[in-house]
């Protein structure tokens, strides 16, 4: 049985990338590299976006109440195009988008792609320190974002030569310079002029905090993100045609595919695999304005949702939701996904006896890779549901030890990747680039290994790295806030598991002698200069010095050992 269905994929998988097949591979020379890349992909992402025109007065997006077929979507960013054009943008500026998940977020970055400019997303969790340091670092020509945003920077970029367009309907509650209106500047219906980008020419920049104390930009050609949505496309074929009975079923309910929205869309999983594939293939998005698990369930019902992704912890926190099993409520959705790796075996069992004959699934890869990595929903989840999935066939990946030698099957060691849809580098980082990207292959920081039928685990992390909710937060981020804190010696941040998000974030802290500084102050002050979801669950006060190894280095596995019952 296993040995069959494990062909079966391998025969699919020929079947799809075979020449003249939808998904045909092909080498090319990229950078002075051979690479494997889909042939029929687009070239550039103005190519993809303007395909999805053809879905017309179709409903694209709903967003509290308000629906947008996908005409007015692309009525409003070609008319923001066009205003960004006329304040100067040129091909390769940088447009940063600052705001929560709307409509007018996917609007803001389709029409950066229009113009050639480089969209680069900011978190929208981030307060004022951490927005101004990604701002500084990027340089934008142009910054769209909310009235909250707007607040938090007290109206001022700190650019000389940044132009700022508020969403919303709210007016500004503070001045602010070179400062328009979105909804003034929509009303007008012009079209940009038109542009030439290359496939190799940047395409966006993607914030990652990943181990270090600030984030990085990530910085990626259009073909790289083409490639990688092209991907997405792929896992979605070869997972249906694995998986007969759970697509017949979804075609018999003639639904629209609508995905509810709630992931940040700048993350990889909610700007590539939500916004950017539903406004390809003509789907629908329900966005929700926060993440509410009963909300959620009556936004399913109301809307026929029939896909939702998220963290583990937010699908756990569905599933558990009073009325999810009832098929008056939830009878749409037939599908959930999960993003990253480690789901918990009660989650799995959980997701497979709620959705026996869905088309749920999981993915795992990372900004640096534009996403790709490896994947798998329907059957080739439920066959081993503990698995990344499959890698994807523009994809390398190997298993390499601490020599960076190349590993065997079921050997474990740090996962590489290499291929097409790699990064082009960390944006101004050279240094970064560099440790990260070693003769051609990305170092995840994550320790997995590979199976005999060629599907991808991972089991560890070795990058200090705590994943709060689909949040990635750096350990050294909050050490370095703690250390500026004269009460406080000695300080380190690690993780340690939660229910309700995953993982949580824990400090273990000693004192200077002294010192009455509180648990509760703590968590205030980081509250208040680092954003809200990065402020410590868990403060554990040490008579002892922190553990730490001959080199000095803090040996955290022993933190977690010693505070986990905590």
């Amino acid at each position: 049985m296993n040995n069959s269905f494990a062909e079966q994929i391998a025969t699919i998988r020929t079947q799809l990338t075979s020449p003249g097949a939808p998904f045909e591979l092909v080498e090319e020379q990229v950078t002075g590299e051979t690479v494997k890349m889909f042939r029929n992909a687009f070239p550039t992402l103005p190519d993809f976006i303007n395909a999805g025109r053809e879905h017309g007065n179709a409903t694209f997006m709903v967003y509290r109440g308000t629906s947008w077929s996908f005409n007015q979507f692309y009525q409003h960013a070609d008319t923001l195009a066009a205003k960004f054009q006329s304040l100067g943008v040129k091909p390769g500026d940088r447009v940063a988008i600052a705001m929560r998940n709307r409509p007018e977020w996917g609007v803001a970055f389709v029409a950066a792609v229009l113009v050639g400019a480089v969209p680069a997303p900011l978190n929208s969790f981030e307060l004022e320190q951490e927005l101004r340091a990604s701002l500084k670092d990027l340089e934008p020509a142009v910054l769209c974002c909310d009235n909250d945003r707007l607040e938090c920077i007290k109206g001022d970029t700190g650019l000389a030569n940044c132009h700022l367009i508020l969403v919303g309907k709210e007016h500004a509650k503070i001045p602010a310079p070179k400062l328009e209106r979105y909804n003034d500047i929509v009303t007008q219906k012009n079209s940009p002029q038109p542009v030439t980008v290359q496939p190799d020419d940047p395409a966006l920049i993607l914030l990652t905090s990943g181990a270090s104390s600030r984030a990085k930009g990530v910085l990626s050609t259009h073909r790289a993100v083409c490639q990688a949505l092209f991907g997405i496309d792929y896992i979605g074929a070869i997972s249906a045609m694995s998986s007969p009975e759970a697509v017949a079923i979804m075609m018999e309910s003639g639904l629209q595919p609508t995905t509810l929205t709630v992931v940040p869309l700048f993350h990889i999983s909610g700007l590539h695999a939500q916004l950017l594939t539903a406004l390809r293939h003509g789907r629908r998005l329900v966005i929700m304005y926060k993440w509410n698990p009963e909300e959620a369930l009556e936004l399913i019902q109301s809307e026929n949702v029939t896909q939702f992704n998220g963290a583990p912890s937010m699908v756990a926190q569905l599933i558990k939701e009073p009325g999810f099993e009832d098929p008056e409520i939830t009878g749409s959705l037939s599908a959930l996904g999960f993003g990253g790796a480690g789901l918990s075996q009660k989650l799995i069992n959980d997701v497979l006896d709620k959705r026996p004959n869905g088309m749920c699934g999981i993915g795992f890869g990372l900004t640096e890779t534009n996403g790709m990595g490896a994947a798998g929903s329907g059957r080739i989840f439920s066959y081993k549901a503990n698995s990344c999935g499959i890698p994807s066939p523009v994809i390398d990946t190997r298993i390499v030890d601490d020599h960076d030698k190349p590993l065997g099957v079921n050997e474990q060691g740090e996962i590489c990747f290499r291929g097409v849809t790699l990064m082009d580098g960390y944006w101004r980082n050279e240094e970064a680039t560099r440790i990260a990207k070693k003769d051609g292959w990305f170092h995840t920081g994550d320790v997995g290994y590979i199976d005999d039928e060629g599907f991808l685990f991972v089991v560890d992390r070795i990058k200090d790295v705590i994943n709060r909710a689909g949040e990635k937060i750096a350990s050294a981020e909050i050490e370095s806030c703690l250390s500026e804190i004269p009460e406080i010696a000695e300080v380190a941040v690690f993780s340690l598991p939660s229910v309700q998000t995953d993982e949580s974030v824990a400090a273990a802290v000693v004192l200077n002698k002294g010192s009455t500084i509180t648990a509760d102050n703590i968590k205030n002050i980081v509250g208040e200069r680092l954003a809200s979801y990065k402020k410590p669950e868990h403060v554990f006060f040490r008579s002892n010095p922190l553990p730490r190894n001959p080199a000095g280095k803090v040996l955290k596995p022993e933190l977690k050992k010693e505070y986990l019952n905590h």
